[in-house]
């Protein structure tokens, strides 16, 4: 009983170890990406502290890098966690296989004793000859030809039980070598993290001796955010008159086929093609999506943008990939988040309408899914431009050499053009994800994790 205890304790204790085997890949890729973002975030901060002039997206950098480094310590500890039951488990296999080798070693020392004592001759044939029968002494034969086969099969019981064993002792070594090199990392990211705290110190005391600045540069963005929402907000208007315009002329059209069917097939009298008539413009209402439009929910909410299969699919396309949804540049991190915002140690605020990207002057800008390109403007230091993606719009603001116009058809990953600088010298983009009604919406909860 209890070695059959001891054997499903064993079998527990190996699939909990399998499966934390699993994550170690898991958790090692974790660190790689992290690793990549620290050093991006340092990179930045390099390029930042260049124009000699504090800005809130060094602090916000600073912040970030923080952030990283601490979900970096964090895997960490699970890795090391991982490496803890690793150790315990292989201690008891081995201890499970030495118990096991002894065990086997001692019936195979047993098996010597009682084959020496039985070693001559003559004591095997009067074993044979002592027999009650013929059949009873080919049993004997049989038996002394197992028994020596035993010996032997017990021999390479040992033989595999010492080479598992001698396996799993390497593994042990190997599991305790990278534990100790991954507490050595633990202690280095701990060291780092206090620099990097320092760090966010001094940014934000040289921030507090600069709110005079940034109050004139939050004035400038809000300034720009207001002219920014004019220019959406018209931009809807008119995308929603060309829409409904557009799906008047639509039903117009299939009323028209239909009408046509109708009389075609209609050998009737002109009362009845009348009422056919009648009975055509009542069924085709304004504000009916167009027949085969199968993608659209039974529950969904109707919107002029979507009067047709195409722009219907392209609104539930954007929809569904909600969280999925590239980011609109490759490098880079978000230094203001949406929405309203305070400036660290000061009581300066501000209001983002999307996401503000801080990156490399010249970096690719690039759309994140199927639409159309819906206006190219000026703004601020650069331009602007709206892709509208059935009923929802993406906004890119203060890029540069533009590679897209009015109407042209665009798919995820066109480049649209190239980060330009923002007020403290850093290559700073503005990300926007826009409802029909004109409502902003938060990007983060739209563009896939980091």
């Amino acid at each position: 009983m209890i070695r059959k205890l001891c054997i499903a304790l064993l079998s527990s204790l190996l699939a909990f170890a399998a499966v934390a085997q699993e994550s170690k890949e898991d958790i090692q890729k974790k660190q790689q990406q992290l690793m990549q973002e620290i050093a991006s975030l340092n990179k930045t901060l390099g390029d930042i502290k260049k124009n000699k002039k504090q800005s809130l997206a060094q602090y916000n950098a600073v912040q970030r890098k923080i952030q990283a480094r601490q979900e970096l310590i964090n895997n960490i500890n699970k890795d090391l966690k991982r490496l803890t039951d690793n150790i315990y488990l292989n201690q008891v296999e081995i201890y499970r296989l030495n118990k096991e080798l002894d065990t086997l070693k001692g019936q195979y020392a047993k098996s010597l004793v009682f084959a020496y004592k039985n070693r001559s001759s003559y004591e095997y044939l009067n074993f044979l000859f002592s027999a009650a029968s013929f059949n009873d002494a080919i049993k004997r034969v049989t038996y002394l030809k197992s028994y020596r086969q035993y010996r032997e099969t017990q021999v390479d019981a040992i033989k595999q039980t010492q080479s598992v064993l001698d396996r799993q002792t390497k593994v042990l070594t190997s599991n305790r070598l990278e534990k100790n090199n991954t507490l050595k990392e633990q202690g280095k990211q701990l060291t780092v993290l206090e620099s990097d705290k320092k760090e966010k110190d001094e940014v934000l005391k040289n921030l507090k001796g600069q709110e005079k600045d940034i109050a004139a540069q939050l004035k400038t963005k809000e300034k720009t955010r207001q002219e920014l929402n004019r220019a959406l907000q018209t931009i809807i208007k008119r995308e929603i008159a060309l829409a409904k315009k557009k799906e008047e002329e639509e039903r117009k059209k299939r009323l028209a086929q239909q009408q046509a069917a109708n009389n075609a097939a209609n050998n009737g009298t002109a009362k009845e093609n009348g009422n056919k008539d009648a009975e055509v413009k009542s069924s085709i209402k304004s504000g009916d999506p167009v027949a085969g439009m199968t993608t659209t929910k039974s529950d969904r909410t109707y919107s002029p943008f979507e009067s047709t299969t195409e722009e219907a699919n392209i609104s539930i396309n954007f929809e569904n990939n909600r969280g999925r949804l590239p980011w609109p540049a490759d490098q880079g991190f978000v230094s203001t988040h949406f929405g309203p915002y305070i400036v660290p140690g000061t009581k300066l605020k501000g209001d983002m309408p999307g996401v503000e990207i801080t990156l490399p002057v010249g970096s690719n800008i690039k759309n994140v899914a199927d639409g159309e390109v819906s206006a190219v403007f000026d703004i601020g230091n650069g331009q602007a431009v709206v892709i509208r993606h059935g009923k929802y719009f993406t906004t890119y603001t203060n890029i540069a050499g533009v590679t897209v116009a009015k109407g042209q058809a665009v798919k995820p990953g066109k480049v649209l053009g190239k980060a330009v600088a923002g007020m403290s010298g850093d290559g700073q983009i503005i990300f926007m994800v826009t409802n029909e009604k004109g409502v902003n919406m938060d990007p983060e909860r739209w563009l896939k994790p980091r």
